[in-house]
Order: structure tokens, then C-alpha cells, then sequence
């Protein structure tokens, strides 16, 4: 009886139930006025017809526009309305002022420390162009004094992780999309409670969507009572709204301004393989320490000011001292940057563009969704044609299989093309990995699709010259070992339905 009442009081059963009613109420709506319906649905065709004109017009990647735009003009009764309710980054006058906010104490804060220039000499002009573009559309700078450390598994981080958060003194900020149960988020709550005990400012934020199977509805309350700090961001109320957009995909777990860890891996036990839901689970994550995690630091805060309103004072927080890091490692450089769905300035898509167009080698990527843009789709195809080694890792046991089918429906040109797909046979790849010409490389938590590159807020750490360049690739390398690769023929042979299936899933791959 408990178990049934959980299950029917559990967050994701009301908010059916509420998506439900409101469908049920539409229902009895027309049939109570089925005598004016055809002025409802003259209005719903109007209604469509300018949000089309609203969508062509908008700033957005045209497979966007055409995956809303198909649906809207087969059903317009209802098409303009889905899209008006869901599909969209519009924003209220109050929220787009706090973006304002969040760019400028960006800007504020960072901007003394722009410094892309100092790459010419050693690096040449590609590599000031991409960090001087994540200075002024990112607002991050390029970070020097900074060491990064590159974790192949999420099991790997784990141990470094919990030992960065025990030796924290005056803040730990933890931010991420998913934080459920289970032996990683326990072994960190258990820190998190003694350090807020010690008098530690501890922060936490998760998203609303992200946790809807994973945490109850009051667990901010639970963490406040233990002296812990949280906010969720973006609640989902389905109520006159069913907007999946938006959400905080972004993965921080921050110790007093000079340590930092991002990358894939989310606070849950399948990100550590103490739970295996899809096979093993491939994850990768980064630890930044030095100048660059105060970088990540500010990132934090400025989400935090977005949440709940008003100003923090940044040079509080400022670290006094930074660790020492070995004088025989070489540090090369480091470059934290984060994207928002919601200025018009796609900073994910555009350094992966930026490294798959400027590599004259190679370009390994390790991405758990291939559903990508014709822009990426086009660069990825020249520089394989151009004689680049350009090498994709995916899953081979999936997490969604809709999903899965519309990654493997991105094969068959990629391959026409010259490049090379590997499958990850012992399970699923959750990593967001890229590293190019022994020189760059970037870890992050931006999937190659769309709702990564345009709809969510993210992450990412751009490398030029660090150590964990060549770390980042021979992983790559290492684990191509355990992997398939897909060859022209295997896409080919699939059947007719299966073909049909996929083409139809490519229309409407952006919108999944």
C-alpha cells in the first residue's frame, strides 16, 4: 500500500496527471462549444500561421525551424499552440533582464583577465581566434597558471572528488542536472553536512526536469534543515506550459575558488558504474586548479544571482592563494566557457565547429547523441574529405532508443564522407569529448544535439597545449579497443522500414 501510494504521490505521476487534465479540459471545452468550432479553429489556423512567420524569422538552426514547422502546418489546430507552450525560448521581461545580469557580472568580474593574444606566437592565429571568440561571446577568459587533470571514467574522479570537497574552508557550489541517491551522492551529502556544520558555505543547485524521477518536491528543505543552501532551477509546472526547454544541463562541483570539477558525469551511481542500468557506463570529467576554477567559480555564482535575484559580492570569494602547482609540469592553457539557450549566441556549436574546421590531422569525438546540425554535419564531411582523420565514438547499448535510432540515422552520410564510427560495446558512452592535432582539446557536458547546443545551459573546458590534451586523446585510442566499428555496408543493409523510419526520425531529430 505504501509502495502504491509513493508511486501515485511521486512528482513525475502529478505531473501526468496535470498534463492529462489539461488535455481532458480542451476536450470538454469543444465539445460544450462544438457550434463555434469553426471559429476555433479559424483562430488556431491564424495562430499558426504567425508563429511560422515567427519561426522562419527566428535566430535558430534551420533544422529547428523546419522539424516545428512541418508539425504546425499538418495540424494547425493545435500546432501553433504545442509550439507557443513548448517550443520556444521566449522569455519574460523580469528572466531576460536577469540574462542581461548574468552576461554583464561576466563580463564585470572576468573581463580583466582577456588575454587570447598571448597564443600567437606559440599556437598561431587559430588558436587566438577560438579564444578570443569565448572572450567576447562566452565572456571567459583564457587562463594560464591553471593545471587540469583528465578523468577517463567517472569511477576515476570519484575518490578525487570526495578529497577536494573534505578539504574545502570556506565554500563548496555543487551544480548539476541530476542528482539522485545511491552511494556517490550520499558519500558527498555526508561531507556537505559537516562542513556546513564547520560554518562552510555550501550551495547546491539541480534542475527541475533533471531530477523529476530522482528527488521529492520538498528536498531543498531537506538540505536547508542540514545547513545547506539549494535552489532548483527552472521548476516544471504543467500548468498552461510544458516547456522541456531551458534546462541546467551545466556539471560543477567547486572548493573554495581554486579547485573545480566538470565533464559528463552527473552525482548518481550509474555515472561511477556502482549501478549498471546500460551496460558499463563510459563517463569523462576534468579537475581545473588555479586560475581557471575561479573562472567556473563566477560561472556559479552568476547562475545563483539568475535563480534568486539580487548581487553577491564576487571578491569575497575570490581565492588569496592558489595551490601550488609542479614547476616541471607543463601547463599550457585552459580556458573554462559556458553556454546559454537564451542569448542567441550557440557557443557550444561554434567551438566544435571551430575544431573540427581548423584540424589538419585529426579530430577524435566521443559524444553519447549524434543528432547534429547540417552545419556540423557539412564541417565534419569537408574535413573528412579534406584527408583529416575524423573518428566518432557512440554508444553501442543505449540510455533512449528513439534517440539511438536517430544517432544511427546520422551514420550513413558521415561515412559516405570518410569518416569513422565506433560503437562502445560494453555498454553505454555518456562522455562529451573532443581532441584535435595533439593540440586542443575541450570536456564538457555539451552532447553533439541539438537540445545541448541550443536549448540547455552548459559547460565546457577549452584546452590549448595542456597535458591532458594527449590524456584526452590516448583515451580515445585506449578504448577503441573494446569498440565496433560501423562500416558503409551495415547502414545499407538495414531494411526498407528501418530505413523509412530513420528518415522520418531525421525531420524531427531537433526536437527530441
Amino acid at each position: 500500500m505504501k509502495k502504491a501510494a509513493s508511486i501515485l504521490f511521486h512528482r513525475t505521476a502529478l505531473v501526468g496527471l496535470l498534463l492529462v487534465l489539461q488535455v481532458a479540459i480542451l476536450v470538454v471545452v469543444m465539445a460544450r462549444f462544438a457550434s463555434y468550432f469553426i471559429y476555433f479553429y479559424l483562430f488556431c489556423v491564424v495562430v499558426s500561421i504567425l508563429v511560422v512567420l515567427w519561426i522562419v524569422n527566428a535566430r535558430t538552426d534551420p533544422g529547428y525551424k523546419i522539424a516545428w514547422i512541418v508539425p504546425i502546418l499538418l495540424a494547425p489546430v493545435f500546432g501553433g499552440l504545442v509550439y507557443l507552450l513548448s517550443g520556444g525560448n521566449q522569455l519574460s521581461v523580469r528572466m531576460r533582464r536577469r540574462m542581461e545580469g548574468m552576461d554583464r557580472r561576466l563580463t564585470e568580474v572576468l573581463s580583466d583577465g582577456y588575454k587570447a593574444d598571448i597564443l600567437e606566437e606559440q599556437y598561431g592565429a587559430d588558436a587566438v581566434n577560438q579564444s578570443r571568440y569565448l572572450e567576447r561571446y562566452a565572456h571567459c577568459p583564457l587562463c594560464v597558471n591553471t593545471d587540469a587533470k583528465y578523468y577517463p571514467l567517472g569511477d576515476d574522479v570519484f575518490a578525487d572528488m570526495l578529497e577536494a570537497l573534505r578539504g574545502a574552508k570556506r565554500y563548496i557550489f555543487l551544480e548539476y542536472f541530476i542528482i539522485d541517491r545511491g552511494l556517490f551522492w550520499n558519500s558527498i551529502l555526508d561531507i556537505l553536512e559537516e562542513k556546513a556544520r564547520a560554518g562552510v558555505d555550501v550551495r547546491v543547485i539541480y534542475d527541475d526536469v533533471g531530477c523529476l524521477y530522482t528527488l521529492p518536491k520538498n528536498y531543498p528543505r531537506e538540505l536547508e534543515a542540514r545547513g545547506i543552501r539549494c535552489r532548483v532551477f527552472n521548476r516544471f509546472i504543467p500548468v498552461l506550459s510544458v516547456r522541456l526547454n531551458n534546462r541546467d544541463h551545466r556539471k560543477f562541483c567547486i572548493v573554495d575558488g581554486h579547485t573545480a570539477f566538470t565533464g559528463g558525469i552527473n552525482l548518481a551511481d550509474e555515472y561511477i558504474n556502482q549501478r549498471q542500468r546500460y551496460g558499463h557506463w563510459k563517463d569523462s570529467a576534468i579537475r581545473v586548479t588555479g586560475e581557471g576554477a575561479w573562472s567556473m567559480t563566477v560561472m556559479f555564482l552568476t547562475m545563483w544571482e539568475y535563480i534568486c535575484g539580487g548581487e553577491e559580492d564576487y571578491n569575497s570569494y575570490r581565492p588569496s592563494v592558489l595551490p601550488p602547482i609542479p614547476a616541471d609540469r607543463p601547463l599550457g592553457y585552459v580556458q573554462p566557457y559556458t553556454d546559454s539557450p537564451l542569448d542567441g549566441e550557440p557557443v557550444g556549436e561554434t567551438v566544435y565547429l571551430n575544431l573540427i574546421s581548423k584540424a589538419r590531422r585529426y579530430v577524435y569525438i566521443t559524444t553519447p547523441y549524434l543528432i547534429i546540425s547540417d552545419s556540423v554535419n557539412t564541417a565534419l564531411c569537408n574535413a573528412a574529405k579534406s584527408g583529416v582523420d575524423v573518428r566518432i565514438m557512440t554508444p553501442h547499448i543505449p540510455d533512449k532508443k528513439i534517440i539511438f535510432e536517430v544517432t544511427r540515422a546520422h551514420y550513413e552520410p558521415l561515412l559516405e564522407a570518410g569518416v569513422r564510427i565506433y560503437e562502445y560495446t560494453p555498454g553505454f558512452v555518456h562522455g562529451k569529448n573532443f581532441a584535435v592535432d595533439d593540440k586542443y582539446a575541450t570536456v564538457g557536458s555539451i552532447n553533439m544535439d541539438y537540445r545541448s547546443m541550443f536549448l540547455h545551459f552548459e559547460d565546457g573546458v577549452w584546452l590549448c597545449g595542456a597535458p591532458a590534451v594527449l590524456d584526452v586523446k590516448r583515451d580515445f585510442l585506449d578504448t577503441l579497443a573494446v569498440c565496433q566499428e560501423i562500416t558503409l555496408a551495415q547502414c545499407r543493409e538495414r531494411s526498407m522500414l528501418r530505413r523509412l523510419l530513420r528518415a522520418v526520425l531525421r525531420v524531427f531529430a531537433p526536437l527530441m
